[in-house]
């Protein structure tokens, strides 16, 4: 029972990975907090995104800290 569920595991985000790859983002070498998690969001929606699911993140700005002098 656990080999099929592996192996669905792989297909689902394999399919995923097809499906962020037709949309462009594996095109970029630039990344940021928000394509990133659209990648990663894509890739585990896997093929829900066939079915017209396409997950979006924003992220925030973070004020880092500055290094002291």
């Amino acid at each position: 029972m656990s080999r099929i569920i592996s192996i669905v595991v792989v297909v689902w985000l394999v399919i995923g990975g097809f499906a962020a790859f037709q949309r462009g983002y594996f095109s970029d070498a630039r990344t940021n907090c928000s394509e990133a998690s659209d990648v990663a969001l894509n890739v585990v929606a896997g093929p829900l995104n066939y079915m017209g699911v396409n997950p979006k993140v924003k992220c925030k700005d973070v004020d880092a800290p500055e290094p002291s002098k």
